[in-house]
């Protein structure tokens, strides 16, 4: 009885490798995605090959076995887990750049000072909101250093509005300060709230 004609591998591994074949492809299509959206053409391009050679076998697979609804119940479900596995593996590489932008109706001095301390270039403007006057906060930063920044926005200033963008291309003009003392004195005073 040779392996093909083995009612188990039918039934369960054949299922599987396509489960896990799909998971795979659907996987490096998501990263593809988002590397052909952040200019990255070469990694994408390698990265195509791969997930359309994968894609081929798995499906040449489901085309073999015709009779087997459980080939297409995987081939559906690794979709779906590729498609979580693949922005999984890209939120853990956090890849590129971010455009924090904050805005505050509460004096934001302090928290404008801890994030040049910090080593992040801040650009701060004086504007006029709907309720008064605001201020501001513009900040560029790597996708890595985002969980720091916004502890550091809800430490100094909890009630702040803020956005995210992500960022195609950033061309630095100046480096910040990577020192941590100011370059400006300043006294911080600590929020108790």
């Amino acid at each position: 009885m040779t392996l093909l004609s083995n009612s188990s591998y039918a039934i369960f591994l054949l299922p599987l490798l396509v489960f896990l074949a799909r998971v795979t492809d659907v996987s490096i299509g998501t990263l593809r995605i988002i590397f052909v959206a952040k200019g990255l053409k070469y990694l994408a391009a390698l990265l195509g090959f791969f997930e359309s050679l994968i894609w081929l076998l798995a499906v040449v697979q489901v085309m073999q076995n015709l009779t087997s609804w459980q080939t297409y119940i995987a081939f559906a479900l690794g979709f779906a887990a590729g498609n979580f596995v693949g922005v999984a593996i890209e939120e853990r590489l956090a890849l590129g750049n971010l455009l924090i932008r904050v805005i505050t109706r509460q004096e934001a001095d302090d928290l404008v000072h801890v994030l040049w301390d910090a080593g992040y270039g801040v650009t701060s403007v004086d504007a006029q909101g709907e309720t008064g006057p605001v201020k501001l906060i513009f900040t560029i930063a790597k996708r890595k250093n985002l969980a720091k920044i916004l502890s550091i926005i809800k430490k100094y200033n909890p009630n702040a509005f803020y956005t995210i963008e992500d960022m195609r291309y950033v061309k630095e003009t100046q480096l910040p300060p990577m020192n941590k003392r100011s370059l400006f004195p300043r006294k911080v005073v600590m929020n108790k709230k």
